[in-house]
């Protein structure tokens, strides 16, 4: 009857700040959050790495990320898709 329920993963959407290792990439992630006491907004950046199999993100693409098991050390979000790519001169 009780049958393991998938578990469904928070995608996150960032910027690529860096992609210059292989297969890592550094994306920043921005949010908002409401101050408990003086209920101001505040804005707040998060910087993660992610794993990027084939490597074809670049610097100022838009992309979602989810969390998945730790790659490395300092790994622990992989890369979904490219939402929006950044536009070359």
């Amino acid at each position: 009857m009780s049958q393991n329920p998938t578990k469904i993963l928070e995608t996150l959407e960032g910027v690529v700040t860096s992609a210059k290792s292989q297969k890592t990439i550094t994306v920043s992630v921005k949010r908002t959050v409401k101050h408990p006491k003086y209920s101001k907004v505040m804005r707040r950046e998060t910087t993660l790495r992610v794993h990027d199999e084939k490597g074809e993100a670049r610097e100022g693409d838009l992309v979602a990320i989810t969390a998945s098991r730790p790659i490395s050390k300092t790994k622990h979000f992989r890369l979904v898709q490219i939402l929006k790519r950044m536009e070359t001169v």
